[in-house]
């Protein structure tokens, strides 16, 4: 039996910066099929950086392609299946650091994916987070380097069930809207993340230019929250188009 496996890797060290939007905005960008999923009646889009790591494309490792930053915009939609509804995550747009990894990605899912010069700061102690500890993620547009910045507050903890930070970190399924309209649906699997308040969360980048004029009034103010989830290894499965 052929592997269901599209991509074995680690995302570690996830800054995510978390805004209200708009629905009106995010509705052209819903994949069909799906629907807005909104959390206490809010919509939120997210700014996430991490670190993909130990990365293999069907079991295969590629050669300078393993470890890498990314850097996504994404919200957050719905499709209710037989066994019930799947929480899921649509990408506005994703950077990483190499042409290859943003080529195979296009072609694989039809995802906004594009390749800009990257760079990073994750202080660890001892191979892991603490308390005060700087991360950030950094990605170069035609006017300059664009950047997110937390700084970690007390110690991680486990998702609390109901919380917002359970909302954003527990979709597991991706949905990509493809050129003939129709969206292609894959399962990620991982299990849940331990997260760490942060302060100083903060957005410094070209909204217009990197993402559209559509998102400078959400991304241009503070974040509606702000947290860094730990990670773990991951699976993400090959699509099928619904």
């Amino acid at each position: 039996m052929r592997s269901t496996t599209f991509l074995t890797a680690e995302w570690r060290h996830l800054a995510m910066l978390n805004y209200s939007a708009d629905p009106a905005v995010l509705r052209p960008l819903v994949p069909a099929g799906t629907e807005l999923d909104t959390w206490n009646g809010n919509t939120y889009i997210s700014v996430v950086g991490f670190m993909f790591l130990n990365t293999k494309v069907a079991g295969l490792p590629i050669p300078f392609h393993r470890n890498f930053e990314e850097v996504n915009l994404r919200f957050y939609v719905r499709r209710r299946g037989p066994e019930g509804w799947k929480r899921g995550v649509t990408f506005i747009r994703e950077i990483v650091p190499r042409r290859a990894i943003a080529l195979v990605a296009r072609i694989r899912y039809n995802e906004n994916y594009s390749a800009m010069p990257m760079r990073h700061r994750v202080d660890l102690l001892d191979g892991r987070l603490f308390d005060g500890a700087t991360v950030e993620y950094k990605w170069a547009g035609r006017t300059g380097w664009n950047g997110l910045h937390v700084r970690t507050s007390g110690e991680g903890a486990p998702l609390t069930e109901g919380s917002e930070e359970e909302f954003i970190t527990e979709h597991y399924w991706g949905y990509a809207a493809q050129r003939d309209a129709s969206c292609v649906e894959y399962q990620v699997e991982h299990p849940s993340w331990r997260v760490w308040g942060v302060t100083e969360p903060r957005l410094d980048c070209d909204v217009a230019g990197i993402y559209g004029d559509e998102f400078v009034g959400a991304l241009s103010g503070p974040p509606t929250s702000a947290f860094v989830a730990e990670g773990s290894e991951i699976i993400v499965r090959r699509g099928m188009r619904i």
